[in-house]
């Protein structure tokens, strides 16, 4: 079975910092601490309004990150320079608008080919890990594969709120868009409303997954169990 990683998203993080305007809690110290408690990754998604991660903390993360570093963001000319610069291990392309509160659609990767191919290329000659967030529609899933991309990260919010509801068919489009994705040559990663509730499900039902990231749920249940504990809960759910 494929080891599962988990890289934990810190923007809620940057969202608590800001609300106060000072630097707690400290961004850096809590990757540094992730990390050693046991999470293997960190992702960031600065947006254009830097309403949670600022495009100076992707910088200042750089020496701080040892495990994996995965930058998400719609490539615009800003997020390019930003990604060019740093060079991550990963950066995940997401379609978001600027007014957009989080991430609410994959890539049409049909009708944004051409243009997903010449910005995958310039990822790709820095050795920059690609991965696009996508919907479990294989027609498109078809067409990620002809950008060049590494990986897909499927987009879990539609398996989220239909697991809650009891619908464990739900996750069925999700196997099968895993399994299509192998064969086409492209690495698994997965994210949006996983939670300690349905990640072992989701695991055990999706082969190839390589990666998973997750910030709302896990800093959320944190507050309650604090993040070391929960670090390690979902690193014990996804070595199922």
């Amino acid at each position: 079975m494929t080891k599962t990683k988990l890289s934990v998203n810190i923007n809620k993080i940057a969202t608590l910092r800001n609300s106060r305007g000072g630097d707690v809690p400290n961004l850096l110290q809590v990757a540094k601490d992730v990390q050693g408690f046991g999470g293997e990754g960190i992702t960031i998604h600065p947006r254009p309004d830097e309403r949670h991660i600022r495009y100076q903390d992707a910088y200042d993360l750089k020496p701080v990150v040892y495990t994996e570093y995965n930058i998400e963001g719609n490539p615009i000319k800003k997020f390019m320079d930003l990604v060019l610069e740093i060079k991550p291990t990963q950066v995940t392309l997401v379609p978001d608008g600027d007014d957009v509160l989080t991430s609410n659609a994959g890539w049409d990767t049909i009708a944004h080919q051409a243009y997903l191919q010449e910005v995958i290329a310039e990822f790709k000659k820095s050795g920059i890990r690609t991965s696009i967030f996508i919907d479990t529609d294989k027609k498109l899933i078809e067409a990620a594969a002809k950008t060049g991309t590494d990986r897909i990260e499927l987009y879990t919010e539609n398996f989220a709120s239909q697991y809650e509801k009891g619908n464990k068919e739900a996750v069925v489009p999700y196997k099968e868009a895993a399994i299509l994705a192998n064969e086409l040559g492209l690495g698994v990663n997965a994210g949006h409303d996983l939670s300690l509730h349905n990640i072992q499900f989701f695991k055990e039902n999706i082969p190839y997954l390589q990666e998973v990231s997750i910030g709302h749920a896990l800093i959320a249940e944190s507050i309650y169990l604090g993040i070391e504990n929960v670090v390690n809960m979902y690193i014990q759910k996804l070595k199922g």
